[in-house]
Protein backbone atom coordinates (compact mmCIF):
# COMPACT_ATOMS: atom_id res chain seq x y z
CA UNK A 1 0.00 0.00 0.00
CA UNK A 2 1.54 3.56 -0.70
CA UNK A 3 2.76 5.58 2.29
CA UNK A 4 0.40 9.01 2.16
CA UNK A 5 0.88 12.18 3.19
CA UNK A 6 -1.48 15.46 3.61
CA UNK A 7 -0.19 19.12 3.23
CA UNK A 8 -1.59 22.12 4.25
CA UNK A 9 -0.78 25.76 4.32
CA UNK A 10 -1.50 29.15 3.24
CA UNK A 11 -3.09 32.97 3.40
CA UNK A 12 -0.39 33.70 1.24
CA UNK A 13 2.88 32.31 -0.60
CA UNK A 14 5.44 31.93 2.42
CA UNK A 15 2.95 29.25 3.40
CA UNK A 16 2.83 27.65 0.39
CA UNK A 17 6.23 27.74 -0.60
CA UNK A 18 8.02 25.17 1.62
CA UNK A 19 5.53 22.92 0.87
CA UNK A 20 5.69 23.24 -2.94
CA UNK A 21 9.67 22.28 -2.50
CA UNK A 22 8.54 19.18 -0.82
CA UNK A 23 6.08 17.78 -2.61
CA UNK A 24 8.03 17.00 -6.08
CA UNK A 25 10.25 14.71 -3.59
CA UNK A 26 7.35 12.76 -2.10
CA UNK A 27 5.46 12.21 -5.49
CA UNK A 28 8.76 10.84 -7.55
CA UNK A 29 9.15 8.92 -4.55
CA UNK A 30 5.56 6.92 -4.97
CA UNK A 31 3.59 8.43 -2.16
CA UNK A 32 -0.01 9.97 -2.71
CA UNK A 33 -0.30 13.21 -1.56
CA UNK A 34 -3.29 15.50 -0.79
CA UNK A 35 -2.85 19.21 -0.34
CA UNK A 36 -5.73 20.86 2.53
CA UNK A 37 -6.12 24.27 1.99
CA UNK A 38 -9.24 26.81 1.67
CA UNK A 39 -11.73 27.40 -1.05
CA UNK A 40 -10.75 30.30 -2.62
CA UNK A 41 -6.75 31.23 -0.70
CA UNK A 42 -3.23 31.56 -2.74
CA UNK A 43 -2.51 28.26 -1.61
CA UNK A 44 -5.85 26.37 -4.19
CA UNK A 45 -3.80 28.60 -6.88
CA UNK A 46 -0.50 27.80 -6.63
CA UNK A 47 -1.14 23.93 -6.13
CA UNK A 48 -3.63 24.06 -9.11
CA UNK A 49 -0.98 22.84 -11.83
CA UNK A 50 0.37 20.12 -9.46
CA UNK A 51 -0.36 16.42 -11.39
CA UNK A 52 -0.75 13.72 -9.22
CA UNK A 53 -1.75 15.97 -5.74
CA UNK A 54 -5.46 15.82 -4.52
CA UNK A 55 -6.82 19.74 -3.27
CA UNK A 56 -8.96 19.15 -0.39
CA UNK A 57 -10.52 22.51 0.62
CA UNK A 58 -11.76 23.06 3.93
CA UNK A 59 -13.42 25.93 5.58
CA UNK A 60 -11.42 28.53 7.48
CA UNK A 61 -11.52 32.10 9.15
CA UNK A 62 -8.74 34.50 9.74
CA UNK A 63 -7.22 35.12 13.34
CA UNK A 64 -7.44 38.46 13.96
CA UNK A 65 -5.37 40.78 16.47
CA UNK A 66 -7.31 43.71 15.77
CA UNK A 67 -11.38 44.60 15.94
CA UNK A 68 -13.67 43.52 13.29
CA UNK A 69 -17.44 41.61 13.54
CA UNK A 70 -15.93 38.64 11.34
CA UNK A 71 -13.89 37.55 14.91
CA UNK A 72 -17.25 36.98 15.79
CA UNK A 73 -18.48 34.29 13.22
CA UNK A 74 -15.06 33.09 12.22
CA UNK A 75 -14.20 31.22 15.65
CA UNK A 76 -17.75 28.69 13.92
CA UNK A 77 -15.86 28.63 10.40
CA UNK A 78 -12.75 27.10 12.30
CA UNK A 79 -14.83 24.70 13.88
CA UNK A 80 -16.69 24.07 10.88
CA UNK A 81 -12.96 23.50 9.06
CA UNK A 82 -11.99 20.98 12.39
CA UNK A 83 -14.86 19.06 11.47
CA UNK A 84 -14.27 19.04 7.59
CA UNK A 85 -10.18 17.94 8.05
CA UNK A 86 -11.04 15.10 10.93
CA UNK A 87 -13.64 13.37 8.46
CA UNK A 88 -11.18 13.88 5.26
CA UNK A 89 -8.24 12.56 7.68
CA UNK A 90 -10.30 9.72 8.83
CA UNK A 91 -10.72 8.77 5.88
CA UNK A 92 -7.67 8.91 3.75
CA UNK A 93 -5.66 8.18 6.60
CA UNK A 94 -2.29 9.32 5.89
CA UNK A 95 1.24 8.50 7.20
CA UNK A 96 2.02 11.78 8.30
CA UNK A 97 0.95 15.61 8.13
CA UNK A 98 3.04 18.60 7.03
CA UNK A 99 2.26 22.44 8.10
CA UNK A 100 3.47 25.26 6.68
CA UNK A 101 1.69 27.40 8.82
CA UNK A 102 -0.81 30.41 8.25
CA UNK A 103 -5.20 30.33 9.40
CA UNK A 104 -6.31 27.39 6.95
CA UNK A 105 -3.81 25.05 8.69
CA UNK A 106 -5.13 25.11 12.45
CA UNK A 107 -8.28 23.07 11.56
CA UNK A 108 -5.71 20.19 9.91
CA UNK A 109 -3.81 20.33 12.78
CA UNK A 110 -5.95 19.79 15.19
CA UNK A 111 -7.86 17.00 12.86
CA UNK A 112 -4.91 15.07 12.68
CA UNK A 113 -4.45 15.01 16.28
CA UNK A 114 -7.97 14.02 16.78
CA UNK A 115 -6.94 11.04 14.11
CA UNK A 116 -3.51 10.50 15.93
CA UNK A 117 -1.75 10.98 12.68
CA UNK A 118 1.77 12.47 13.34
CA UNK A 119 2.17 16.50 12.41
CA UNK A 120 5.36 18.22 11.87
CA UNK A 121 5.46 22.04 11.52
CA UNK A 122 7.43 24.26 9.75
CA UNK A 123 8.20 27.44 11.09
CA UNK A 124 10.09 30.21 8.84
CA UNK A 125 10.09 33.10 10.64
CA UNK A 126 12.46 34.38 13.71
CA UNK A 127 9.70 33.90 16.00
CA UNK A 128 6.50 31.34 15.68
CA UNK A 129 3.37 32.85 14.19
CA UNK A 130 0.22 33.00 15.84
CA UNK A 131 -1.23 30.04 14.01
CA UNK A 132 1.83 27.98 14.59
CA UNK A 133 2.03 28.95 18.34
CA UNK A 134 -1.88 27.45 18.14
CA UNK A 135 -0.43 24.04 16.70
CA UNK A 136 2.59 23.68 18.50
CA UNK A 137 1.04 21.82 21.26
CA UNK A 138 -0.61 19.23 18.98
CA UNK A 139 2.44 18.64 16.89
CA UNK A 140 5.47 16.07 16.58
CA UNK A 141 8.23 17.86 15.06
CA UNK A 142 8.70 21.90 14.70
CA UNK A 143 11.36 22.33 12.31
CA UNK A 144 12.88 25.96 11.77
CA UNK A 145 14.85 27.99 9.33
CA UNK A 146 16.20 30.31 12.85
CA UNK A 147 17.97 28.45 14.81
CA UNK A 148 17.16 31.42 17.88
CA UNK A 149 13.24 29.93 17.27
CA UNK A 150 14.60 26.89 19.06
CA UNK A 151 14.09 29.29 22.26
CA UNK A 152 10.75 29.69 21.89
CA UNK A 153 9.89 26.07 21.48
CA UNK A 154 9.44 22.78 23.63
CA UNK A 155 12.98 21.38 23.50
CA UNK A 156 12.29 17.69 22.30
CA UNK A 157 9.87 19.43 19.87
CA UNK A 158 11.99 21.84 17.84
CA UNK A 159 14.42 20.66 15.31
CA UNK A 160 16.64 23.54 13.17
CA UNK A 161 16.73 22.49 9.56
CA UNK A 162 17.61 25.44 8.33
CA UNK A 163 16.40 27.31 4.70
CA UNK A 164 14.22 25.88 2.46
CA UNK A 165 14.63 26.61 -1.06
CA UNK A 166 12.70 25.45 -4.37
CA UNK A 167 15.18 23.99 -6.71
CA UNK A 168 13.30 25.31 -9.48
CA UNK A 169 14.42 29.15 -8.71
CA UNK A 170 18.04 27.89 -9.48
CA UNK A 171 17.05 26.71 -12.86
CA UNK A 172 15.90 30.61 -13.97
CA UNK A 173 17.98 31.91 -17.00
CA UNK A 174 18.43 35.45 -17.31
CA UNK A 175 18.03 36.01 -21.18
CA UNK A 176 14.62 34.81 -20.87
CA UNK A 177 14.13 37.44 -17.69
CA UNK A 178 15.09 39.92 -20.23
CA UNK A 179 12.85 38.81 -23.24
CA UNK A 180 10.08 38.62 -20.60
CA UNK A 181 10.30 42.28 -19.45
CA UNK A 182 11.45 43.55 -22.80
CA UNK A 183 14.40 44.82 -21.37
CA UNK A 184 18.15 45.47 -23.03
CA UNK A 185 21.42 44.04 -21.27
CA UNK A 186 23.58 46.49 -20.83
CA UNK A 187 21.68 48.67 -17.92
CA UNK A 188 20.87 47.38 -14.34
CA UNK A 189 17.78 45.26 -13.18
CA UNK A 190 16.07 46.70 -9.53
CA UNK A 191 13.47 44.01 -8.72
CA UNK A 192 10.43 45.22 -6.57
CA UNK A 193 8.57 42.56 -4.88
CA UNK A 194 6.05 43.45 -1.67
CA UNK A 195 5.10 40.12 -1.12
CA UNK A 196 2.40 37.52 -2.89
CA UNK A 197 -0.27 40.44 -1.62
CA UNK A 198 1.71 43.16 -2.31
CA UNK A 199 3.07 46.25 -0.38
CA UNK A 200 0.77 49.84 -1.33
CA UNK A 201 3.45 51.72 0.89
CA UNK A 202 6.58 50.50 -1.44
CA UNK A 203 4.65 50.76 -4.62
CA UNK A 204 3.78 54.45 -4.05
CA UNK A 205 7.51 55.32 -2.67
CA UNK A 206 8.68 53.39 -6.33
CA UNK A 207 6.03 55.46 -8.35
CA UNK A 208 6.24 58.60 -7.32
CA UNK A 209 9.90 59.64 -8.49
CA UNK A 210 9.52 56.51 -11.21
CA UNK A 211 10.85 58.08 -14.30
CA UNK A 212 13.80 59.50 -12.06
CA UNK A 213 14.83 55.77 -10.69
CA UNK A 214 14.50 54.45 -14.74
CA UNK A 215 17.59 56.04 -15.77
CA UNK A 216 19.82 54.44 -13.27
CA UNK A 217 17.67 50.79 -13.37
CA UNK A 218 15.30 48.69 -15.56
CA UNK A 219 12.39 48.16 -13.10
CA UNK A 220 10.47 44.61 -12.83
CA UNK A 221 7.88 45.16 -10.07
CA UNK A 222 5.86 42.90 -8.28
CA UNK A 223 2.63 44.81 -6.76
CA UNK A 224 0.03 42.66 -6.12
CA UNK A 225 -3.49 41.63 -6.70
CA UNK A 226 -5.26 44.64 -7.85
CA UNK A 227 -2.35 46.86 -7.45
CA UNK A 228 -1.26 47.26 -11.41
CA UNK A 229 -0.94 50.75 -12.87
CA UNK A 230 -2.30 50.28 -16.47
CA UNK A 231 -2.10 54.25 -16.93
CA UNK A 232 2.37 53.80 -16.29
CA UNK A 233 3.64 52.36 -19.76
CA UNK A 234 7.30 53.43 -20.00
CA UNK A 235 10.08 51.87 -21.17
CA UNK A 236 12.02 49.94 -18.87
CA UNK A 237 9.52 49.48 -16.56
CA UNK A 238 7.58 45.84 -16.28
CA UNK A 239 4.57 45.28 -13.67
CA UNK A 240 3.18 41.73 -12.52
CA UNK A 241 0.56 41.69 -10.00
CA UNK A 242 1.92 38.14 -9.04
CA UNK A 243 4.40 35.59 -10.73
CA UNK A 244 4.89 31.76 -10.57
CA UNK A 245 6.49 29.96 -13.12
CA UNK A 246 8.37 33.54 -14.23
CA UNK A 247 10.10 34.33 -11.19
CA UNK A 248 13.25 31.75 -11.66
CA UNK A 249 13.84 33.74 -14.62
CA UNK A 250 13.19 37.39 -13.22
CA UNK A 251 15.28 36.43 -10.23
CA UNK A 252 18.41 35.51 -12.63
CA UNK A 253 18.42 39.13 -14.68
CA UNK A 254 18.06 40.52 -11.26
CA UNK A 255 20.93 42.95 -9.72
CA UNK A 256 19.25 44.65 -6.70
CA UNK A 257 16.03 43.37 -4.61
CA UNK A 258 14.05 45.80 -2.66
CA UNK A 259 11.10 43.45 -0.91
CA UNK A 260 9.57 43.03 2.29
CA UNK A 261 11.35 40.76 4.99
CA UNK A 262 9.54 37.35 4.77
CA UNK A 263 11.34 34.64 5.51
CA UNK A 264 10.86 32.25 2.34
CA UNK A 265 11.77 35.20 0.29
CA UNK A 266 14.85 36.73 1.92
CA UNK A 267 16.06 32.98 2.38
CA UNK A 268 15.52 32.76 -1.62
CA UNK A 269 17.56 36.06 -2.08
CA UNK A 270 20.54 34.87 -0.31
CA UNK A 271 20.52 31.69 -2.03
CA UNK A 272 20.82 33.10 -5.40
CA UNK A 273 23.35 35.90 -3.73
CA UNK A 274 20.43 39.22 -4.64
CA UNK A 275 21.83 42.28 -2.53
CA UNK A 276 18.77 43.42 -1.03
CA UNK A 277 17.37 46.43 0.52
CA UNK A 278 15.01 45.66 2.73
CA UNK A 279 11.31 47.08 4.15
CA UNK A 280 10.09 45.20 6.95
CA UNK A 281 5.82 45.46 7.69
CA UNK A 282 5.80 47.50 10.87
CA UNK A 283 4.80 46.56 14.34
CA UNK A 284 1.26 48.25 13.02
CA UNK A 285 0.88 46.02 10.58
CA UNK A 286 1.93 43.09 11.95
CA UNK A 287 3.76 41.14 15.29
CA UNK A 288 7.00 42.45 14.15
CA UNK A 289 8.75 39.28 12.58
CA UNK A 290 9.87 41.01 9.61
CA UNK A 291 11.64 43.24 11.41
CA UNK A 292 13.35 40.41 13.42
CA UNK A 293 14.15 38.20 10.06
CA UNK A 294 15.58 41.75 9.03
CA UNK A 295 17.90 42.71 11.28
CA UNK A 296 18.79 39.05 11.54
CA UNK A 297 20.32 39.66 8.19
CA UNK A 298 21.23 42.80 8.44
CA UNK A 299 23.74 41.78 11.29
CA UNK A 300 25.17 39.30 9.35
CA UNK A 301 25.57 41.72 6.67
CA UNK A 302 23.37 40.19 3.91
CA UNK A 303 21.40 43.74 3.47
CA UNK A 304 20.37 46.63 4.35
CA UNK A 305 16.91 47.96 5.99
CA UNK A 306 14.65 50.61 5.66
CA UNK A 307 12.40 50.80 8.53
CA UNK A 308 8.54 51.66 7.24
CA UNK A 309 8.01 54.96 9.42
CA UNK A 310 11.88 55.90 7.68
CA UNK A 311 11.15 55.92 4.63
CA UNK A 312 11.18 59.09 3.01
CA UNK A 313 11.57 59.30 -1.08
CA UNK A 314 15.19 60.85 -0.13
CA UNK A 315 16.23 57.82 2.23
CA UNK A 316 14.65 55.26 -0.27
CA UNK A 317 17.07 56.45 -2.43
CA UNK A 318 20.16 57.18 -0.53
CA UNK A 319 19.83 53.58 0.80
CA UNK A 320 19.43 52.35 -2.80
CA UNK A 321 22.07 54.04 -4.00
CA UNK A 322 24.59 53.01 -0.70
CA UNK A 323 23.11 48.92 -1.83
CA UNK A 324 24.44 49.39 -5.25
CA UNK A 325 27.65 50.95 -4.42
CA UNK A 326 28.42 48.10 -2.47
CA UNK A 327 26.91 45.15 -4.19
CA UNK A 328 29.97 43.31 -5.09
CA UNK A 329 30.82 43.22 -1.22
CA UNK A 330 27.10 41.50 -0.59
CA UNK A 331 27.18 39.15 -3.50
CA UNK A 332 30.26 38.01 -2.19
CA UNK A 333 29.28 37.59 1.78
CA UNK A 334 26.03 35.70 0.94
CA UNK A 335 28.01 33.14 -1.03
CA UNK A 336 30.17 32.39 1.38
CA UNK A 337 27.09 32.01 3.65
CA UNK A 338 27.31 28.41 2.75
CA UNK A 339 23.66 26.58 4.55
CA UNK A 340 24.03 22.77 4.46
CA UNK A 341 21.28 20.53 2.68
CA UNK A 342 18.14 22.47 4.48
CA UNK A 343 15.55 20.40 2.34
CA UNK A 344 17.05 17.14 2.81
CA UNK A 345 17.06 17.26 6.90
CA UNK A 346 13.30 18.75 6.35
CA UNK A 347 12.19 15.33 4.36
CA UNK A 348 14.10 13.39 6.40
CA UNK A 349 12.28 15.01 9.86
CA UNK A 350 8.57 14.20 8.01
CA UNK A 351 9.64 10.55 6.70
CA UNK A 352 11.02 9.60 10.24
CA UNK A 353 7.58 10.89 11.95
CA UNK A 354 5.43 9.09 9.57
CA UNK A 355 7.62 5.91 10.77
CA UNK A 356 9.65 5.56 7.55
CA UNK A 357 13.71 5.91 9.14
CA UNK A 358 16.13 7.33 5.98
CA UNK A 359 17.87 4.51 4.70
Amino acid sequence: MKRRIAFTGGGSAGHVTVNLACIPHFLEAGWEVAYIGSENGIERELTQDLRGVRYEAISTGKLRRYFDWKNATDPFRVAKGVLQATRFLSHWKPDVIFSKGGFVSVPVVMGGWLNRIPVVIHESDLTPGLANRLTVPFARKVCVTFPETLEHLPAKKGEWVGAIVRDELMRGKRERGLSLCGFTADKPVLLIMGGSLGAKRINEAIRDRLSERLKRFQIVHICGKGQVDDSLQLEGYKQFAYVKEELPDLLAMTDLVVSRAGSNAIFEFLALAKPMLLIPLSQKASRGDQILNARSFERQGFCHVLLEEDMTQERFDQELAKLWEQRMVYRERMRQSQEADSLTRLLEVIRQAAGEAET
